[in-house]
């Protein structure tokens, strides 16, 4: 339950990250042959530089450890780098550089790089303050509930099924009985037993139902919702404490950044002129 309650301090806003151009579509032009640069090979006179090849590498390992590739591994991705930068000369030999789908992949793998950059660069110089930290902290905690319901159902497919149980129950008949035997919810074979829970992660007919009920109550009308007609029990209730400050202080973080970038981006909108063709 920790688990599931910190995620709901999740960033829902711009994100910030943009992914890294592919180095397979990076072409000649973009390899750096500056004096001083760490060249690990060149090609026809171009140099790939030490930055290309991890980025290269890192796109090959897709987020497993650097650390465990072997030399014959590296080896291998460097080989694979030149046979890319081999086909690119080529290709821009070829002409198919200009070719106008081509120019608008590269402009976007360009733009692509660019804002990585912007966004990282934003990220370090606006590191949000501990007071701005426990203002979103505290409107985040505000929004979360209070109470879990431990709350058990019987589904069936119509209202006739539900009253029929519901005048079971009236005639002492055991709620997690009539669920193994009635119910059409995965939940049956634990008599339709749902666990701990809040109303957001219910739908609003069974969310209103449940948080009427007292400790020990069940629904005496079926609560009927777009999966079918429900008699609901509510075993329990308790208190719902949220997390800790420290405990989600880098979504928190996140968060902040989160709302201080698209800030940034909506002035940017707001001052630009923008004609849209779509």
């Amino acid at each position: 339950m920790k688990l599931s309650y910190i995620a709901l301090f999740s960033v829902t806003a711009v994100a910030l990250a943009a992914c890294h151009p592919n180095a397979n579509t990076a072409g000649s032009s973009a390899a750096s042959s500056a004096p001083g640069a760490n060249v690990v090979a060149t090609v026809n006179g171009t140099a790939l530089t030490r930055n290309m090849f991890d980025y290269y590498l890192k796109g090959m390992l897709q987020g497993k450890d650097p650390a465990s590739v072997t030399q014959p591994q590296k080896e291998e991705v460097l080989d694979n780098l030149v046979k890319a930068e081999l086909v690119v000369q080529q290709a821009e030999k070829d002409g198919l550089a200009n070719d106008p789908q081509t120019a608008d992949l590269i402009a976007l793998s360009r733009m692509q790089a660019i804002q990585q950059a912007f966004s990282d660069h934003f990220v370090k110089e606006n590191k949000p303050t501990d007071d701005e930290l426990h203002k979103e902290y505290d409107a985040q905690v505000a929004q979360l509930p209070h109470t879990e319901y431990h709350v058990e159902h019987i589904l069936v497919a119509n209202a006739d099924a539900a009253n029929a149980i519901i005048a079971q129950l009236g005639k002492g008949a055991k709620f997690e009985d009539l669920a193994k035997k009635q119910s059409s919810d995965s939940s049956k074979d634990q008599g339709g037993d749902l666990g701990w829970t809040t109303p957001e992660r219910m739908v609003k007919p069974f969310s209103d139902a449940m948080v009427a009920l007292k400790p020990g109550e069940y629904t005496h009308v079926p609560v009927q919702t777009q999966y079918g007609f429900h008699v609901i029990k509510l075993v329990d209730t308790r208190p719902l404490t949220p997390p800790t400050f420290d405990a989600v202080k880098d979504r928190v973080a996140q968060i902040v950044l989160g709302k201080k970038f698209k800030a940034y981006v909506d002035g940017l909108s707001a001052k630009a002129q923008i004609d849209k063709k779509m």
